[in-house]
């Protein structure tokens, strides 16, 4: 079967025809190196690791080049250096580190090329000379500005006017700007800020030029499959293109682009203030990365997801049936059975082959022959059943030892008050309170039981 692909370009699903098959090309926007990466965050690493294995079993592991990329020049990486009182470099190296192992913990393969922003100034100025000098951008004090006008096709990512970009962006007000909707390649950098020599002074790149730099650096100017998540399409993604697209005069910069859905965490959006912002970090002391990969993929990936604690907890459930009837089975013995590649193959839909490997389950455990090496190759082109038995089985949640009985009782009878005042809502923050610390409810006739999760 044929690799379909829905791509926001056309809006709509689309075979996939590589550009030349002997090189496959992906480019996936990384992390902003300044904090811990949320769980979020870890939705597009998750995925499209996914569609990087898909295509190396399609087209061979030495013919698909992913390059996913670390940005590490960024004003939110100032702010946050400032405020704990180290350097640049020091605060991006510590949260690379912490991001390359908290997604390895998630069992994502290592990209072909991870190339750091500060690595590629000299490509971000050359761009930028290029776009002034075939006037689709302008010099004004210290500042380089993309001209959006100069583009009559800008806006065909996102499918929006000029007005309604305008109307839907944070479009900074400046003296300097020829239009509103001009976005900046350069910018200025005073004494504290980082900076480089540029024909404009010393300054520091704007964001979007960033990622065309190192896709052109590392991918050609027109590559295959351009991925992100959905909230990237405008302006990161719009803007890429078409200063990419401007500096070489071709048509497009990708010919495929994939832009996975927005994450909520049990129903709400995450942030800080409302207490449900959930770091992988954080979560990987409740779960087994593994245990998180299932979860996320349960969902298709252009759709929204819902994580929830009980999601989660459904995972490694899951993930102990399926070590259990694939546990006698080769690694790497099978072929990945039909049912789950072709679900894979269309638009990489894992809640279609999870829901195959569950089928592979059931036939494992009639002792059907086959199925149970079918089972672990299945799963692992989704990097699942790849932790060790014996580690599998050793895991235990990091607070483990530390669940207060007290307190687990006391959150118990508040939500039994809850229940019989018909505040669901509120038993169902407790009942996920109790979840988190590592607690499992068991509702019954005589009552609630508890006991840690394992």
């Amino acid at each position: 079967m044929a690799l379909r692909f829905w791509n926001t370009l056309t809006r709509r699903k689309e075979t996939f025809e590589p550009i030349d098959p002997d090189n496959v090309r992906i480019y996936a926007c990384g992390p902003t190196v300044y904090d811990r990466a949320h769980i979020g965050n870890a939705r597009p690493i998750i995925v499209f690791d996914v569609l990087f294995r898909v295509l190396r079993l399609h087209y061979g592991a030495d013919h698909v080049t992913y390059v996913r990329n670390i940005t590490d020049v960024d004003d939110k990486i100032n702010a946050r250096a400032r405020k704990l009182g180290v350097s640049i470099r020091e605060l991006t190296e510590e949260t690379t580190a912490q991001f390359h192992a908290d997604i390895a913990e998630l069992g994502v393969l290592a990209p072909s090329v991870e190339p750091r922003a500060t690595d590629h100034i000299d490509e971000m100025i050359t761009l930028i000379q290029r776009l002034i000098a075939i006037n689709h951008a302008y010099p004004a004090q210290g500042h380089v500005l993309f001209d959006v006008p100069s583009m009559p096709e800008y806006g065909a990512l996102a499918r929006r006017s000029l007005d309604e970009m305008q109307a839907g962006a944070r479009v900074d007000v400046a003296p300097y700007k020829k239009d509103p909707m001009d976005f900046v390649l350069w910018k200025p950098s005073s004494d504290d800020e980082p900076g480089w020599d540029s024909p404009w002074g010393y300054g520091r790149p704007g964001w979007h030029i960033e990622c065309s730099a190192m896709s052109w650096k590392h991918l050609g100017e027109t590559f295959d499959i351009h991925a992100g998540g959905v909230d990237l399409v405008f302006p990161h993604h719009e803007n890429e293109s078409a200063q990419t697209c401007c500096a070489f005069g071709i048509e497009r910069m990708a010919n495929y682009w994939l832009h996975n859905g927005f994450l909520q965490v049990e129903g709400q959006k995450m942030s800080k203030s409302l207490g449900n912002f959930k770091t992988i970090h954080d979560l990987l002391a409740d779960f087994p990365g593994e245990a998180l990969r299932l979860a996320m993929l349960t969902t298709h990936y252009r759709q929204p997801i819902n994580w929830t604690a009980d999601g989660v907890f459904e995972a490694r459930r899951t993930l102990d049936a399926w070590r259990e009837q694939a546990a006698g089975a080769a690694a790497g013995k099978a072929p990945v059975p039909e049912s789950v590649l072709e679900a894979l193959e269309d638009d990489m839909n894992t809640p279609q082959a999870i829901a195959a490997l569950h089928e592979l389950r059931r036939d494992a455990a009639k002792g059907i022959g086959g199925a149970a090496e079918g089972l672990k190759s299945g799963a692992a082109l989704l990097g699942l059943l790849q932790t060790p038995q014996a580690d599998w089985e050793a895991w235990r949640p990091k607070h483990q030892v530390e669940i207060d009985s007290g307190a687990v009782e006391g959150l118990i009878a508040a939500r039994k008050a809850a229940r019989q005042t018909r505040n669901w809502g509120e038993a169902d923050r407790i009942r996920d309170t109790l979840m988190e610390m590592g607690v499992v409810l068991k509702d019954g006739p005589d009552g609630t039981s508890w006991e840690p999760a394992q």
